[in-house]
């Protein structure tokens, strides 16, 4: 079977938002799916079709819901607030369990924003036909690429006369679903007095589904290892040499060999061309010579029609070179702007094209376009590390600042999540201090740096330990529930002990990510002359960012170079410890290894630990003890019944997790 004929033949999964598209006043339910079915029919595709309506079905008459139950079509309640979130994370799973081919049909006037954003970063990487319906007039998706786009009125209008979805003779009623609960039934009395029931009442007050849309794509930025098919595949550059221009004094001649050799490091071999946009006037003609010298290709555009001449390069390198093949863009507003974006977007949503991105500013959001790798345009061509001031105010605020006078000298404190950031297995733990003290340097910060590594220590093994303590760093044991109030705790005393200025460095994913955990580190550089430093192990969605396996990657030119350990050196003594160990639990220090060790296995200590997990144990059901507390003010009555009120304290309620609609 061709690739066509598969696609054609493949199963089509409706995802319909009832709050949105509604069954008109008289309109027979039963109609609804053979009206899909045609619909999809003419066009050509005739595989099986699933349909789950999301709404809120106490709000539906027991005819309409009767009427989509004997045809087959499952009927889920949620809230009106959270329908588009379910939506989007029932279809994700099921995406995940049923690869392509496939056709995806979304029935519902909300999807734009976050929705359209995550799904379009979805089909670049896993690509099915989308088709949508809505209520209002159909307007042109920017980022998605639709098969159609249908009236829903137009999907109704076409239906065939009622009929009944018959299984050997007996008719098949669907599934009845309260998201809510994790309730299913196929009865629609069932289903009706599980809606009006206490039980029901309750969970949905304590424990509805969350209204936030769940954005799975937003942690997609590592640089992946080159697949076998695009391996070998030829590369097309794009440069805009107006974002990226060549750095003064750089030898243009190191510009394409610097390309090249970042696609090997991550494993591309293929042939790479390389394509130049600018008014050419302004080019310096040593530039111009020795570009081209190296193969480079110049296109001579004016600024109004700068980005357009580069699609167009795109379009027709594409098609005289089919996928498997990859693209890079050297360019700041293509890679951040979703207008400049969205042709390239389409195009990697239904192709098997990759995609790189270089800029010289770091996007202040995380484009739309997926990539397989990232740079920023400096470190591309030096190999220096990615390294940024905060800046959460202005898009533009991300370069590498120099150190200024005040800060150049004065102290600079790092406070290390192990957990978000551990140390790569293989590789010398006692490089990391002078692998972020070279970092700093590269931006004229020479002060004296601490360093305190946060994690459950006991999970640390002894030689990484003994070599970081060798160099000076500082542990503090903490556990899951406490990891970033510890954190907090440090900065807060550090801070105290040490005026501004000065310098605070974060390597944590969550706690310089989080607007509610760095809140009070905001707060601090509001009102105080401290410098503020990030790093993360994966790049976050809205922040620039120094990521932490460049600071310590192996580089041929500027990077301190983090050495691989043998197996003997790993197990080797290393010098004695400089560094402090303290159990933030117990407020314990610790001068060596083997007192701290001693006191992590004690009875006091363990003592400690117990009592503090069964605090953290008993936080949710406190705080469900005080939900239920304000549904019954707000109903106005308690449980009716003797044995609900003991359900009730029995946790009879207890939230269970949502379980994805099957068919």
């Amino acid at each position: 079977m061709s690739g066509n004929d598969a696609a054609e033949t493949a199963k089509i999964e409706v995802w319909w938002d009832m709050n949105d598209c509604t069954i008109p006043e008289g309109y027979d339910a039963r109609r609804v799916r053979s009206g899909i079915e045609r619909a999809f029919e003419k066009l050509g595709y005739t595989g099986r079709v699933s349909i789950t309506a999301y709404g809120d079905q106490k709000k539906t008459p027991c005819d309409v819901l009767r009427g989509l139950s004997s045809t087959g079509v499952a009927v889920a309640h949620t809230n009106s607030d959270s329908t588009r979130s379910v939506m989007h994370r029932d279809m994700v799973e099921w995406r995940a369990q049923n690869p392509p081919p496939g056709i995806i049909l979304i029935i519902s006037d909300q999807v734009e924003g976050e929705f359209s954003w995550d799904l379009a970063r979805l089909q670049q990487r896993t690509r099915y036909k989308l088709f949508q319906a809505n209520s209002m007039k159909s307007l042109d998706d920017f980022i998605l690429l639709y098969k159609a786009n249908w009236r829903w009125e137009q999907l109704l209008e076409k239906g065939d006369p009622p009929l009944v979805a018959v299984v050997g003779g007996l008719s098949s009623a669907a599934m009845f679903y309260c998201k809510s609960c994790n309730f299913d039934c196929q009865s629609l009395k069932k289903f009706r007095k599980h809606l009006s029931s206490y039980k029901h009442g309750m969970e949905e007050a304590i424990n509805p589904p969350d209204t936030r849309l769940s954005c799975v794509t937003k942690r997609w930025a590592r640089n992946y290892p080159a697949t076998p098919e695009h391996a070998t595949a030829k590369i097309h550059v794009l440069w805009d040499m107006n974002d990226c221009p060549i750095p003064e004094g750089y030898d243009a001649r190191r510009v394409r060999p610097s390309i090249e050799r970042a696609f090997k490091e991550i494993g591309y071999s293929g042939p790479v061309s390389i394509t130049a946009f600018a008014d050419q006037k302004q080019t310096p003609v040593h530039h111009l010579l020795a570009l081209s010298s190296t193969g480079v290709d110049f296109s001579h555009t004016l600024p109004w029609v700068h980005y357009s001449r580069m699609i167009t390069d795109f379009e027709k390198w594409t098609k005289n070179n089919p996928a498997p093949a990859s693209i890079m863009i050297i360019s700041d507003e293509v890679a951040s702007s979703k207008y400049r974006s969205t042709y390239i977007c389409g195009k990697l949503q239904e192709s098997n094209y990759n995609c790189f991105l270089a800029y010289s500013v770091r996007p202040f959001e995380m484009p739309v376009l997926v990539t397989s790798a990232e740079w920023l345009w400096d470190s591309l061509l030096s190999g220096s590390c990615f390294l940024f001031v905060l800046s959460c105010v202005t898009k533009t605020w991300a370069r590498n600042y120099p150190a200024t006078p005040e800060h150049a000298t004065a102290k600079i404190h790092v406070l290390w999540d192990m957990n978000d950031c551990p140390i790569p297995e293989g590789y010398d733990a006692c490089c990391v201090r002078p692998s972020i003290e070279r970092a700093f340097k590269e931006l004229g910060y020479t002060g004296p740096v601490s360093i305190t590594a946060f994690a459950d220590q006991k999970q640390t093994p002894d030689h990484h330990l003994l070599a970081l303590s060798s160099t000076g760093v500082d542990f503090s044991h903490t556990l899951p529930w406490v990891h970033y109030s510890r954190m907090i705790t440090d900065f807060e005393k550090w801070t105290k002990n040490n005026p501004a200025p000065a310098s605070i460095m974060i390597i944590s994913d969550e706690v310089a990510s989080s607007q509610y955990l760095s809140s009070l580190i905001c707060r601090k550089l509001q009102k105080s002359n401290y410098n503020c430093f990030l790093a993360y192990s994966v790049r976050p969605f809205e922040k620039p960012i120094l990521v932490w396996d460049s600071l310590l990657a192996v580089s041929e030119t500027k990077r301190n170079i983090l050495h691989k350990c043998s197996e003997s050196e790993s197990e080797r003594v290393v010098a004695a410890s400089t560094g402090m160990f303290c159990c933030t639990l117990c407020l314990c220090d610790c001068k060596s290894l083997d007192d701290f060790n001693k006191h992590l296995s004690s009875k006091d200590h363990t003592q400690e630990e117990k009592r503090m997990t069964s605090h953290a144990q008993s936080f949710p059901h406190r705080q469900r003890q005080y939900k239920i507390s304000n549904y019954y003010d707000e109903v106005g009555y308690p449980p009716k019944t003797k044995r609900m009120r003991k359900a009730a304290l029995k946790g009879f309620f207890l939230p269970r997790p949502l379980r994805f609609t099957r068919r």
